[in-house]
């Protein structure tokens, strides 16, 4: 039972340093979360996602997508012009207030959200680089324990999005000023920018 419990406290540990970072998922997470916009789902979705990719990559889906690098390629093709418009998509919300009141309409339906989380989630080829391929090797070094490193790490991911999601209302009052989403607007579009860029040049 302690080696067990070691194993998924090594795997929460690992996989909550590769999701905190800033990034698309995350800024997307924290958007819907202050905007109190289909957060559920959208939680859901990354965390169930998540927890999909770490079984692949503990299961040795790695070592298939190291096989075929093509793969990697045509998603990263794909991911940097999914980010590249989001990009031009936030930009644009920054630089008119009038769409940014915390009051005012959402600006993604449910639906939309969800398909944009999906998109969002599963076009980036870093979540295979992280997810798949670095932690299902590193799981691999826990022998038979590995599936109980892959349960801390789902359960890291859990945790994680659940407190983005959910706790981003605690900024509420914050965004009441058309000035802090300009902001957050901002900083969304350029790290989807550079993000895509960096995948532009890679692919």
């Amino acid at each position: 039972m302690g080696n067990a419990l070691t194993a998924a406290a090594a795997g929460f540990g690992t996989g909550l340093s590769l999701i905190v970072a800033i990034g698309a998922q995350n800024a997307f997470v924290l958007r819907q979360g202050i905007r109190r916009k289909a957060v559920l789902p959208v939680v859901a979705i990354c965390a169930v996602s998540d927890a999909v990719l770490i079984a692949c990559g503990v299961g040795g889906l790695g070592v298939l997508v190291t096989a075929w690098p093509a793969a990697l390629t045509a998603i990263r093709a794909v991911g940097a012009a999914f980010l590249l418009c989001y990009a031009l998509l936030a930009a644009r919300r920054a630089l008119r207030p009038s769409s940014l009141e915390a009051s005012g309409p959402a600006v993604h339906s449910g639906r939309r959200a969800v398909l944009t989380c999906l998109a969002m989630t599963w076009l980036n080829p870093h979540v295979y680089l992280d997810t798949v391929l670095l932690l299902g090797a590193v799981a691999a070094g826990h022998g038979q324990l590995r599936w109980q490193f892959a349960v801390g790490a789902a359960t890291a991911s859990l945790c994680w999005f659940t407190a983005l999601g959910f706790g981003a209302r605690l900024l509420a009052p914050f965004f009441r000023r058309a000035s802090s989403w300009r902001a957050l607007d901002a900083l969304v579009a350029t790290t989807m920018l550079l993000t895509g860029l960096s995948l532009a040049a890679g692919a």
